[in-house]
C-alpha cells in the first residue's frame, strides 16, 4: 500500500517527527499562517510524486494542499483494510464469503474516520453507483483467494509502520502491507495493488516501491528480504522478484540523489512542473503553470544559488 505519511513538520518541532494532514492555512490551503513545512524524510509514495512531477511533491508535501477523494484510491483503502481483518479470524474461518462480509462495516469504519469521504457519492441519492462500487470491491476481495490461499498464511506482520535513518542521515519511512516470515527466517514483502498488473517494460517501476521497502526492512534489520511480492487483484496477477544486496544499494543511491535534488528544490523554491498524460487526472491543475495557473506563494525562505546555510 502507497505510504500516505506526511514528510514535513513546523519548523520549531524538535524531533522532525510527521504532523498529519491538517497543517493548512490561509484561503489557498497552504502552510502560510502555521508556518512553513519543509521535507525531512522520504517514502514511496512522494519519492514517486517527485519523479512524476517536482511540482505535484512541492503541492503535496511543501503546501499541503487539499485534494478530493477518488472512488479507485478509497476502494483500494477499503479493500486493504479487509484484508487486514480477515486475518483476525482463525485460518480455518479466512473464507471469501467471511471476506466479503467484512466490507459493509470497514466502509463504515473508513467513513467515520474520514468524513469527506461522503463527497464520493453526495450526487448518488439511490445509492446505485455506492452499490456497484461496493460490488466491485467484493470482486476485487473475491479474486485475492484465486492468488493466495490466506489459510496457510500467518502474516509476522500486517501494515507494518518501518522508519530508518541511513548513515546520510535521510529518513525512510513507509507503510508495508503484509510480512511473511518463513520457519527457516526468510523474509517475504507482500503488497496489494487493486488496479491491474503494468506490462513488462513497467515492471521495474512498479517494483521501486517494493525495493524501497526492501531497502529499509535491510538496514533496519540486517536481513535481504528473499523475495518481494505484488498481488495484483484487478487484472489476477502476481508479480514476484527476489532482491540481492547489489539490487538494494542501487536503489539506496537513487534515493541519496533524488534526495538531494528535493533538497536543492527546497532551498531555491525552483519546483518545475513536468507535465505527462497524468496531468489530467490531477487536483491541481488549476495552480499549474501548465495549464495557465499560478502556485500560491512559496512558504519557505528562498536561499540564493550558492549561499551557505549558517
Amino acid at each position: 500500500m502507497d505510504s500516505s505519511i506526511d514528510e514535513a513538520v513546523t519548523p520549531g518541532a524538535g524531533d522532525g517527527a510527521g504532523t498529519g494532514p491538517a497543517a493548512s492555512g490561509g484561503p489557498d490551503g497552504a502552510a502560510g499562517e502555521r508556518g512553513a513545512l519543509a521535507p525531512v524524510s522520504l517514502s514511496p509514495s512522494r519519492a514517486g510524486d517527485f519523479m512524476q512531477c517536482p511540482l505535484l511533491y512541492r503541492f503535496r508535501v511543501i503546501d499541503r494542499l487539499p485534494e478530493k477523494p477518488s472512488e479507485a484510491a478509497t476502494r483500494g483503502t477499503l479493500v486493504h483494510a479487509v484484508l487486514e481483518r480477515l486475518f483476525d479470524a482463525p485460518a480455518g474461518e479466512r473464507t471469501a464469503p467471511r471476506a466479503k462480509a467484512l466490507i459493509p462495516g470497514q466502509w463504515d469504519r473508513l467513513r467515520e474516520s474520514r468524513p469527506e469521504l461522503t463527497e464520493l457519492f453526495a450526487d448518488d441519492p439511490e445509492g446505485e453507483r455506492l452499490a456497484g462500487w461496493l460490488a466491485e470491491a467484493e470482486r476485487l476481495v473475491e479474486r485475492w483467494f484465486t492468488l493466495e490461499d490466506p489459510t496457510r498464511l500467518e502474516p509476522a506482520e500486517r501494515e507494518l509502520f518501518v522508519e530508518t535513518e541511513l548513515d546520510s542521515g535521510l529518513r525512510l519511512r513507509g507503510i508495508i502491507d503484509r510480512v511473511d516470515v518463513a520457519p527457516t527466517g526468510e523474509v517475504r514483502i507482500v503488497d496489494y495493488k487493486t488496479g491491474k498488473a503494468p506490462r513488462p517494460e513497467y515492471a521495474e517501476g512498479a517494483l521501486f516501491q517494493m525495493k524501497f521497502y526492501a531497502l529499509v526492512v535491510w538496514r533496519l534489520k540486517g536481513v535481504v528480504p528473499r523475495r518481494l511480492q505484488l498481488v495484483y487483484l484487478g487484472s489476477g496477477d502476481v508479480l514476484t522478484y527476489d532482491p540481492v544486496p547489489a539490487d538494494l544499494e542501487r536503489v539506496e543511491r537513487r534515493l541519496h540523489a533524488l534526495w538531494e535534488a528535493i533538497r536543492q528544490a527546497t532551498e531555491s523554491g525552483d519546483w518545475r512542473p513536468r507535465p505527462t498524460k497524468l496531468c489530467g487526472w490531477c487536483d491541481h491543475r488549476a495552480r499549474c503553470p501548465e495549464f495557465g495557473g499560478t502556485p500560491p506563494p512559496y512558504p519557505l525562505p528562498v536561499r540564493a544559488p550558492g549561499s551557505r546555510a549558517e
